[in-house]
């Protein structure tokens, strides 16, 4: 699955769409200050569901991070949940 990026400086989110180009999966986030962003969303379609693919967008998410030398901030419950469960995201949980 291919995720497009949007971001204006002060929040952002990767996303899919089909191919009608209606949204089926998203992970927000929120910039706070230069080096944390707050992930404060995760939706994925009812037809997607149990297929990974929110753990797509958090990797993605993450990969973004780490690029970047940012902290994530989980707001969103599926987010801060994996960041509990998997001790390989430690290096971008704040």
């Amino acid at each position: 699955m291919q995720f497009q990026h949007q971001d204006d400086g002060q929040q952002g989110e990767f996303f899919a769409v089909n191919e009608q180009a209606q949204r089926i999966a998203e992970i927000s986030y929120v910039w706070r200050g230069e080096h944390q962003v707050i992930a404060n969303h995760t939706w994925v379609d009812d037809a997607l569901r149990g297929q990974g693919v929110a753990r797509q967008l958090l990797d993605v998410l993450v990969a973004f991070a780490r690029e970047k030398n940012l902290k994530i901030i989980p707001t969103c419950s599926y987010v801060e949940v994996m960041f509990r469960r998997d001790k390989t995201l430690a290096d971008v949980f704040y």
